[in-house]
């Protein structure tokens, strides 16, 4: 996140008529500032570790909510768990291919990121504890509290590798 000075072309000089613009073949390099999208975030491991995130609480939602419940608190609770914790995720990940990370530099983007899966893993986990002790062997409720834990799993390696990521970024620039 450098906030260096950039150079912007016009096709208009201040001595004369204006030039034809120049045909340029754009690059197809993802990382370059005039794509809308960064496209090699999607196809990253944490793109696609987010998006896995993302279906199995879409899941584990769809199969608690199509259920027939027998414990009213613990499973309004997990729905609005996994929603909540879908809806961030989903949050985040907009966040990341459309870069709006580098416009908005008041925010520490990768701490808010770590916050967020601490405490929503913490909640997922408590949330598929109690879906699976209430499930009483129904079988929707028990594939819900599954996907719960699944995407409890995949929230810790997220959280794991944000933070490997963030720790190795500062010990090398800090030696630079």
């Amino acid at each position: 996140m450098s906030h260096g000075a950039r150079v912007i072309r016009t096709g208009v000089s201040s001595g004369g008529p204006a030039a034809p613009p120049s045909v340029t073949v754009a690059s197809s390099s993802a990382g370059s500032d005039t794509d809308l999208m960064d496209g090699s975030y999607i196809r990253s491991c944490a793109g696609i570790l987010k998006v896995a995130q993302m279906i199995s609480l879409l899941i584990g939602f769809i199969c608690i909510n199509n259920s027939s419940w027998t414990d009213y608190s613990a499973y309004s609770y997990y729905q609005i768990v996994t929603m909540c914790d879908l809806v961030m995720i989903l949050f985040f990940y907009v966040m990341h291919i459309f870069r709006v990370y580098r416009k908005l530099t008041c925010v520490s983007w990768p701490l808010a990121e770590f916050l967020h899966y601490l405490i929503g893993t913490i909640l997922l986990l408590i949330a598929s504890i109690a879906a699976a002790a209430k499930s009483y062997n129904i079988t929707g409720l028990v594939a819900g509290a599954t996907f719960g834990f699944l995407a409890t799993i995949l929230c810790v390696i997220s959280m794991w590798s944000s933070y490997k990521v963030s720790c190795i970024t500062q010990s090398t620039s800090k030696y630079r």
